[in-house]
């Protein structure tokens, strides 16, 4: 992979979008300042790795949830949304919920690099699909994963898979499929893959 920056990669998702997704385009916020970026991580108790503080500085995630700019219909959150389910996450943490009979973490079907845990508090929601699920950025992984990988999270299924080892990774590979034609637009369905469409 090339090492592109951020606000390369973002300008190649934005004039893809004023093509191809002017609607998706409409509703990416601006860039969030250092002291909002800051703020949220005091709350979370984390630091972003630079690739995500960068990325919010130019866009901070959608204005609304009409398509997701995701692929497969996944909204992007702002600071916003992120502490708002990060904090749904939190409380269910911290009331129990993910415990078995024995007071322990009921744990997951996690891939190697993971934790073994139905959830933790280091892993920050970025997306969400309108049904409790989410790509979360991984800031406390388990041996052989990174630190900042991108994570599958699903509220009901106990699968937690790797997708990206970082989110710079993640989103080069989302411009990649965006401009090789594997992702198209649809107005019915949001960014899909042009095989699903076929």
């Amino acid at each position: 992979m090339s090492e592109k920056s951020m606000q390369e990669i973002w300008t190649q998702i934005d004039t893809w979008l004023e093509t191809n997704a002017p609607e998706i385009f409409a509703i990416l916020q601006p860039g969030a300042s250092d002291e909002e970026i800051s703020k949220l991580e005091d709350l979370l108790s984390i630091q972003f790795p630079e690739d995500v503080r960068s990325s919010y500085r130019i866009h901070n995630g959608q204005s609304i949830y009409k398509h997701g700019l995701i692929a497969d219909d996944w909204e992007l959150l702002s600071l916003e949304r992120i502490a708002q389910e990060w904090k749904i996450w939190k409380q269910l943490l911290d009331d129990g919920v993910f415990q078995d009979e024995k007071g322990q973490d009921q744990g997951s079907e996690a891939a190697l690099g993971i934790s073994n845990v139905w959830w933790s508090s280091k892993w920050i929601p970025l997306t969400y699909n309108g049904g409790g699920d989410h790509h979360c950025l991984d800031l406390d992984p388990a041996k052989g994963g990174t630190i900042g990988q991108i994570i599958t999270m699903w509220h009901d299924d106990p699968t937690r898979e790797i997708v990206s080892t970082s989110f710079r990774d993640w989103f080069e590979q989302y411009v990649q499929r965006l401009e090789s034609g594997e992702l198209i637009f649809s107005d019915e369905y949001g960014i899909v893959n042009a095989n699903d469409l076929s």
